[in-house]
């Protein structure tokens, strides 16, 4: 996607010698792509199956290194345009990115708790469902802005919400669900959002491992009351680092892009002012009427936002989705495959009903009973040099840092441990393919049939 220099008007205008040079820079830096960067073929001689990885070709390394040259380096042309392009692909009305999916998180959960809602919004003490299977800042900004989570158990094979105890975890405290796609597979969204519209509860859709997937042909994120995404090297697009907000309601937008900027009261982009035309005329708090608006700070907020030449990379990436969620799809079939006839040594990921994930990992769980454990399956992979991964944090109550943390579970977790203990993923990501998944195969058959 080409974007327009003159998007930005605090950028010089270029003279033809500078734009000729832009152009032959961009030249170059596609040839670099051919010499340095462009993927090896896998080899069994040396052989290397990782997990996930960055996908990228010329078009990023031009997309970045033009950014580099405007050096403006916040947020400008390229994270207008990535915003605009990515909600329209997604459908929604409002994106704001920042600079992780945990910052997303964090963003989403304290815009629930801002003053804009008055009655409606969280405060302390709170209530919040969440799950305890899954990925730590999922379930921390429930405990930073001082709510208490509820955990319940998730279900298997499907890694997602056990819906059946989203009762049982209800009390009269209880404000809103926080919980994730687990592994780009989507969570049954009818029955969660069934249940927070008959109570009246807040949803946040954790969607950072999912960009991609929908349910009943609808993108994930954008049924409940605001999604995120996470834009890691190991997710369906990549800038590096950074994430994105994204919402429907125009008052959840403007509390996430205060707390997202300082907490300030001004929305103004970088490099602009006064574009609420009276910078200097606001009364709010109790400041003399007439203070600074660029000053004046309604949230307790941060700095989240990302750089624009971070914002170049995710906007040539956004151009290759549709390209990456279909391999990711591909190589889960032929993983499936795959493992299909041991099934008596391993439970296999299952997509939820009426729903099409972008897949980030293949879900791997070992059987009770099964002749080896997790653990002895994984270093025999690693052996090989097939990378492996937990279902991240497993059972997050077990973690050091929840110790002396207040919380309220429902029933035993047993699922939740059961993953902690047995459960690994490996890759599916758009950079390995059916070589690899073959020499996935041919390890994993001959550590069975030991």
């Amino acid at each position: 996607m080409k974007t327009n220099k003159l998007l930005n008007s605090n950028l010089p205008i270029e003279s033809p010698e500078a734009a000729e040079i832009r152009h032959k820079i961009s030249v170059l830096a596609s040839k670099y792509w051919e010499l340095v960067h462009r993927k090896a073929k896998f080899s069994r001689e040396d052989p290397k199956v990782p997990v996930s990885g960055k996908v990228f070709g010329p078009e990023e390394i031009q997309n970045l290194v033009d950014s580099a040259l405007d050096f403006w380096l916040t947020t400008g042309r390229f994270n207008n345009a990535f915003e605009e392009s990515l909600a329209s692909i997604i459908g929604v009305k409002h994106i704001l990115t920042t600079n992780s999916g945990s910052s997303a998180n964090l963003l989403a959960v304290s815009s629930l708790c801002s003053p804009i809602f008055k009655g409606r919004a969280m405060s302390p003490g709170d209530e919040v469902i969440t799950c305890a299977a899954g990925f730590p800042t999922t379930v921390n900004p429930i405990i930073i802005n001082n709510l208490v989570p509820v955990f319940v158990d998730v279900e298997i094979p499907s890694y997602n919400i056990d819906a059946s105890q989203l009762d049982l975890a209800l009390s009269h405290k209880t404000r809103g669900i926080v919980i994730a796609h687990t592994m780009g597979n989507p969570f049954n969204l009818d029955l969660v959002m069934d249940f927070a519209n008959k109570h009246a509860l807040w949803v946040v859709e954790d969607c950072c491992d999912g960009l991609g997937s929908k349910y009943k042909g609808k993108h994930i994120g954008t049924f409940g009351n605001v999604g995120t995404y996470s834009f890691y090297p190991a997710h369906q697009i990549t800038m590096g680092e950074g994430g994105a907000v994204f919402t429907n309601d125009g008052k959840l937008r403007r509390a996430v892009e205060s707390i997202r900027d300082w907490g300030r009261d001004c929305y103004c982009p970088p490099g602009y002012d006064n574009t609420c035309g009276k910078r200097f005329g606001w009364k709010l708090g109790n400041l003399p009427k007439g203070y600074d608006h660029k000053y004046t700070y309604s949230h307790l907020g941060y700095n989240l936002k990302l750089t624009d030449m971070q914002a170049a990379v995710g906007l040539a990436q956004l151009d290759k989705l549709d390209s990456f969620v279909a391999a990711r799809a591909k190589n889960f079939l032929a993983l499936k495959n795959t493992f299909s006839d041991l099934e008596d040594f391993f439970i296999l990921p299952e997509a939820n009903q009426e729903s099409e994930p972008s897949w980030f990992g293949f879900l791997i769980t070992v059987r009770d009973g099964a002749p080896f454990t997790r653990d002895q399956f994984v270093r025999k992979l690693n052996k090989m040099h097939i990378a492996t991964r937990f279902l991240f944090g497993g059972n997050l109550l077990k973690q050091p840092y929840m110790g002396n943390r207040t919380f309220r579970t429902v029933g035993n977790l047993e699922n939740t441990n059961k993953i902690m203990r047995d459960t690994l993923w490996i890759g599916l990501f758009p950079g390995i393919g059916l070589p690899e998944i073959n020499y996935i195969s041919e390890v994993v058959h001959k550590f069975c049939k030991r």
